[in-house]
């Protein structure tokens, strides 16, 4: 049976877990103690350590054949947990055979609403997304030297039933006006989750792939269409010069930058089977649910 580790306990680590634990052997490197019996559950075995400390993960050396490293960086614009993490995998004489990495569109930077794939050149514009670039590229270069397959996985925002805006719609946060709006993309995390199991199997060394949906909808568009569905009023509208002083700096960095993405390699050489193939599925999914939740 074969040994998997993953790193980074989110909830795409659950729902990759969820369908993990029957036909391998799972461990999850855990940070905090009070987590362990909910990982074993789950299936996993636990792996006590800290990314953050790079002599708390000596034991990670050698444990697995795969490794899902799903880790956020910290703050800063490098990635030490990602330099940790190979620091102590690098102590084993047995190097896993394969690394598959969920990194972030927002590598790409401003693409000023462009259709883009993987060969656009990186040109991340805030700390967040040049973290993400660093950990790339450290693991590129240590995929390279040390024979193991990397594979990059570049997500953008990541939804689901129980991770859509509706706190954002509540609140009655206003989103861009058409003419200043940018273009955004989605992936539900079952579906990112079957493209890391995909990418266990069939991803390239030093590939990267852009996990994203069959939509291409602007930002407010996505939260019109969420908010319909959930019968609340949709956002109001502002131009971007009154926007900022309505929604948080971290909010306004989302709606400074503009991509419409294309999946084909995803598509052609992963081959994921997209249960959610647009954000309009997803969406009728979680209201099905909620329905079902209140009969």
């Amino acid at each position: 049976m074969q040994k998997i580790l993953i790193v980074g306990s989110g909830d795409v680590a659950r729902r990759i877990l969820a369908q993990l634990a029957p036909q391998y052997r799972v461990f999850a490197l855990v940070r905090d103690a009070g987590r362990a019996a909910e990982w074993r559950r789950a299936g996993a075995v636990p792996v006590f350590g800290d990314l953050d400390a790079r002599h708390s993960l000596d034991r990670l050396g050698g444990l697995a054949d795969i490794v899902l490293h799903l880790a956020p960086p910290p703050t800063g614009e490098s990635d030490t947990r990602t330099r940790h993490l190979l620091a102590a995998l690098d102590k084993a004489q047995s190097l896993p055979r394969r690394l598959v990495y969920v990194s972030t569109t927002g590598v790409y930077g401003d693409c000023a609403g462009a259709l883009i794939d993987e060969t656009r050149r990186l040109a991340a514009d805030n700390p967040r997304a040049r973290r993400r670039v660093d950990a790339e590229r450290q693991l590129r270069a240590w995929g390279r030297h040390r024979g193991v397959a990397v594979s990059i996985l570049r997500a953008p925002g990541i939804y689901a039933a129980d991770r859509l805006p509706l706190e954002r719609l509540e609140k009655r946060l206003p989103a861009l006006i058409e003419a200043d709006d940018v273009y955004t993309n989605h992936i539900h995390a079952d579906d990112l989750a079957a493209a890391c199991r995909a990418a266990m199997r069939r991803g390239g060394a030093n590939r990267a792939y852009n996990v994203v949906d069959d939509s291409c909808l602007k930002m407010a568009d996505y939260f019109d269409r969420v908010a319909d569905a959930f019968a609340l009023a949709r956002p109001p509208r502002l131009p971007r010069s009154e926007l900022a002083a309505a929604v948080s700096a971290v909010q306004l960095s989302f709606m400074r930058e503009s991509r419409r993405i294309g999946n084909r390699r995803l598509k052609t050489e992963l081959k994921p089977s997209l249960a959610y193939p647009t954000v309009e599925v997803g969406i009728a999914e979680a209201v099905s649910r909620r329905n079902a939740c209140l009969f």
